[in-house]
Parts: C-alpha cells; sequence; structure tokens
C-alpha cells in the first residue's frame, strides 16, 4: 500500500506541474505502472488484425498458384465455332474478308449492280470489251444469257476473267443458237483441256463466229484435238489463235488432220508451243492438202533445221496460197535457212516471213 501512495503522489506531482527532481523517472514509473489505456489496446488489435490480413492475401496468392498449375485447362473452342456474340458474322473465305452480313450484302449488291451493267453493254453495243473484269464463272452464267438470240453484239472480249472449265458450260445452247457474234476471246481463262473439249462441241454447231482467241488457257493436245475435230465440221471459222499453251507434236499432228478437211481456215496463230521437229513435221502433211490457209504463225515452237526442212517441204506442195509464214525464234541456223530459201524462190504467193531470233549467220 505504501508503494502504491508513492506512486501515485510522485504521478499527481508531475502531473500538477510540482517540483519534482527527475520528471523523467516518475513519468516512466507512470507508465508502468498504470493499466493499458483504450489506445494502446486498440493499436495492439490493428496490429493483431494487419497481421492477418497479411496472411491471409500471401494464402490467396498461393492458392491461386496451386489453381493455375494443377487444374487444367478448358479445351480451347474449334475455329469454326462461332459465339453467340458473333452470330450475326458472316464469315468469308477470301483473304481478309471476314464481313459483317451486312457489309456482305453490299458487296454482292454492287456486284450484281456491276453485272447489270455489263448485261447492258452486249445489249447495246457491236464490240464490247469485258477482259480483265474478274466476273469469273458466275458472271458468265450471268452474262451469257445474254448473248442468245442477240441481233446487236458481234465482237466479245472475256478475257482474264478467271472463267475455267465450269464457266464455258454456261455457252451451252447460246453459242449453238446466236448468228450475229463474229469474235469470241477467251484469251487468259484457264479453261484447260476440259473445258475446251466443252466450247467446241458448242461451236461445232455455230455458224456465226469467224475469229476464235484462246491464247494462254492451259490446255494441250487434249485441248488442241478437241479443236480439230471442230474444225472438220465448222465451216465459218476463218481465224484461229492457240497461241502459248501446252501443244505438243500430238496435238500439231491432229491439227494438221484437220487442215486436210477444213476448207475455210484462213490463220492459225501457234505460237509459243511445243511443236519441235516432229509437231512441224506432222503440220506439213496436213499444208499439203489445205487449199485455203493464208497465214500460219509458228514462232518459239523449237522446230530447228530438221522441223524446218519437213515444212518447206509440205509448203512446197501446199496447193494454196500462202502470204505470211512467222519462223522466229525457233533454232534455226544456216542450214535450215537454206530450206527457207529454197522456198521463198519458188513461192509466189509469199509476202512477209519472219526469221527473228535465229542462228542463221551472214550466209
Amino acid at each position: 500500500l505504501h508503494s502504491r501512495s508513492v506512486i501515485i503522489r510522485a504521478a499527481a506531482s508531475d502531473y500538477g506541474g510540482g517540483n519534482s527532481r527527475s520528471g523523467t523517472g516518475s513519468r516512466r514509473v507512470y507508465r508502468e505502472s498504470q493499466a493499458p489505456s483504450p489506445v494502446a489496446a486498440s493499436q495492439e488489435i490493428g496490429s493483431f488484425l494487419l497481421s492477418a490480413g497479411a496472411l491471409a492475401v500471401v494464402t490467396f496468392v498461393i492458392w491461386k498458384l496451386v489453381e493455375k498449375i494443377l487444374v487444367p485447362k478448358p479445351p480451347a473452342k474449334p475455329a469454326a465455332e462461332i459465339s453467340d456474340a458473333g452470330r450475326d458474322v458472316k464469315w468469308s473465305f477470301a483473304p481478309g474478308t471476314n464481313l459483317s452480313s451486312r457489309f456482305g450484302e453490299k458487296v454482292e449488291r454492287e456486284s450484281r449492280l456491276r453485272l447489270n451493267d455489263f448485261a447492258k453493254e452486249l445489249k447495246t453495243f457491236v464490240s464490247v470489251d469485258m477482259s480483265g473484269r474478274n466476273f469469273g464463272d458466275e458472271g458468265l452464267f450471268f452474262l451469257a444469257g445474254n448473248l442468245a438470240y442477240n441481233q446487236i453484239v458481234e465482237e466479245v472480249n472475256f478475257a482474264a476473267n478467271g472463267i475455267t472449265a465450269d464457266g464455258i458450260k454456261a455457252f451451252d445452247g447460246i453459242l449453238q443458237s446466236n448468228i450475229v457474234l463474229k469474235t469470241l476471246d477467251l484469251s487468259g481463262n484457264s479453261i484447260g483441256d476440259e473445258g475446251l473439249k466443252y466450247l467446241c462441241s458448242f461451236l461445232s454447231e455455230n455458224s456465226g463466229i469467224q475469229k476464235l482467241q484462246l491464247n494462254s488457257c492451259a490446255f494441250g493436245d487434249e485441248g488442241a484435238k478437241a479443236v480439230a475435230e471442230m474444225l472438220k465440221k465448222n465451216s465459218t471459222l476463218r481465224f484461229v489463235e492457240l497461241n502459248n499453251n501446252l501443244i505438243d507434236y500430238s496435238g500439231f499432228s491432229s491439227l494438221a488432220g484437220a487442215l486436210l478437211e477444213n476448207r475455210s481456215i484462213l490463220s492459225l496463230y501457234l505460237n509459243g508451243n511445243y511443236g519441235g521437229p516432229l509437231g512441224a513435221a506432222g503440220l506439213a502433211k496436213g499444208l499439203e492438202g489445205n487449199k485455203s490457209l493464208r497465214e500460219l504463225f509458228l514462232q518459239g515452237n523449237s522446230i530447228g533445221d530438221e522441223g524446218v526442212a519437213a515444212l518447206m517441204s509440205g509448203l512446197s506442195s501446199h496447193k494454196g496460197k500462202l502470204t505470211t509464214l512467222d519462223l522466229s525464234n525457233n533454232s534455226i541456223s544456216s542450214r535450215g535457212a537454206s530450206h527457207v530459201a529454197e522456198y521463198v524462190k519458188k513461192s509466189k504467193t509469199l509476202l512477209w516471213i519472219n526469221l527473228y531470233m535465229n542462228d542463221i549467220g551472214d550466209e
């Protein structure tokens, strides 16, 4: 009891501002002796809660890491599966065109308007150039109907439009009935042998077209054979262009057989094919019996000296009146050129001959 009263007095003297010799010591005794204040208790509780919260955060982070490692990821959805949010999207497989339905409809509408404009051209103008407009097979099916019984257009250029063998079927029933169209250009379309077979079957019954252009159409001997069979039946074609295709000597021989029977063809273009010496020799046999041919173009066929010798022999017996002959870029040397010279001396009709890019020399 005595010690407690001393402590209280020291505390009272200090608190009241008395003359204590050791204020610091009295204050220390007071702090040590008094019961914990409410503020100190709150601080202890706050420290405890802070430690508990930190522990909870660390535990949560560790749990998430464990979950990420141990729990397998759900399998990814297939690329073709469209979410509910994207059900109104129209997917296109064209490069870079995952278009919305509205935009796709706009493009389709504009395409139809363009095709309608093309159709008006076919019904309005005598000569129509639609080359390079890329309307493809579907566009050709739309446009071909405007050629049936068309009394206006005489020349149509459908070159380089992405037309394939399937697109050629659009001409079925059209070319057989049209007698006004005089020129048809399908160059630069990869119709191949199959497409050319379709086309020739239609042209066998056509009596109007005089000029047919099939340059760079990716066909070979089978396609050339189809052309040959068509020429045996068709009596109106005058100019046939088959440049830059894949025709070998077999195709040349087939065409030679057609020349023996055809009486209407005036110009035959075979530039940039693979005739070679055998092709030239085969063609020579057909030239012997043909009376109508006036122009023959054989540039870039690698016929060589042997081939040109056979060709000049056939032309010497040719009963027609050939005026134009192109033998440029055919690996002809001075020996082959001598055969050409002999033919030129005898010919009374030849007006133009081309020997450019051959090694004939000064001699």
